[in-house]
């Protein structure tokens, strides 16, 4: 095992014994290097891994704290994995993205209020009336996240999100037949809408898993292109 590697795995080693807890701060560098028999420089280097990591945060002119931990919070590290991932790996993610959405689609059907079904349809009308494709994608996430967050569950919805990135989405939209992609996205979309007027679980998770399994496919053909080219170009 490297000393960096030796240096974290002591850290997360403190925090799981209690020893660390959320928000407290980390023991000066001197002390905290001589007490798990590191040098300063492989203690350095975790630190600065741990705290990309959002295990730990630094505050200026005040030290090193660990994070509040909560689990959302350290799952915003993974949307990188998503943003680079290609061929295969891409497909794992979003294979897992069906396994899960659908099911918060179904639960969401019960939960959201009147409100929450006019603010799904003003999102879906400026979604049909985006001019490129970076457009629908922002408004696409917006309409698959807040019917998450009825769920209530910020680690669900943070997961979500890293399963299926902007870039991500993209990519996918743009490797596809696009005026074709998007009418069929736009149709699904209206189709996971009505389950939820309807309060209809068990048709909102087919027409999510419809949709979703139609981005896999759309991902199985894709190329990549210019993100930013309007939608017609």
């Amino acid at each position: 095992m490297a000393l960096t590697d030796e240096a974290m795995a002591k850290i997360k080693a403190m925090i799981v014994a209690g020893e660390l807890a959320p928000g407290s701060r980390l023991p000066k560098e001197d002390v905290l290097a001589r007490q798990l028999g590191l040098s300063r420089n492989s203690l350095r280097e975790a630190v600065r891994a741990l705290t990309a990591m959002r295990i730990l945060v630094s505050r200026q002119g005040d030290g090193t704290y660990v994070s509040s931990l909560e689990p959302h919070l350290l799952l915003e590290t993974l949307s990188f994995a998503a943003d680079v991932s290609q061929g295969r790996a891409a497909l794992q993610l979003l294979q897992v993205r069906r396994l899960l959405e659908p099911q918060a689609t179904g639960l969401a059907a019960a939960l959201l209020r009147p409100h929450d079904l006019k603010e799904l349809r003003d999102i879906l009308d400026r979604c049909r009336s985006a001019a490129t494709v970076e457009d629908f994608v922002a408004h696409d996430i917006a309409f698959h996240l807040r019917i998450a967050e009825a769920v209530g569950n910020p680690v669900l919805s943070m997961l979500l999100q890293v399963l299926s990135t902007r870039t991500q989405r993209v990519r996918i939209v743009r490797g596809s037949r696009i005026r074709d992609a998007l009418d069929s996205a736009h149709q699904d979309h209206e189709d996971i809408l009505r389950a939820l007027q309807t309060r209809d679980a068990l048709l909102a998770v087919s027409a999510a898993t419809v949709h979703i399994t139609a981005v896999e496919q759309w991902l199985a053909t894709s190329r990549v292109d210019d993100p930013l080219r309007p939608i017609d170009g």
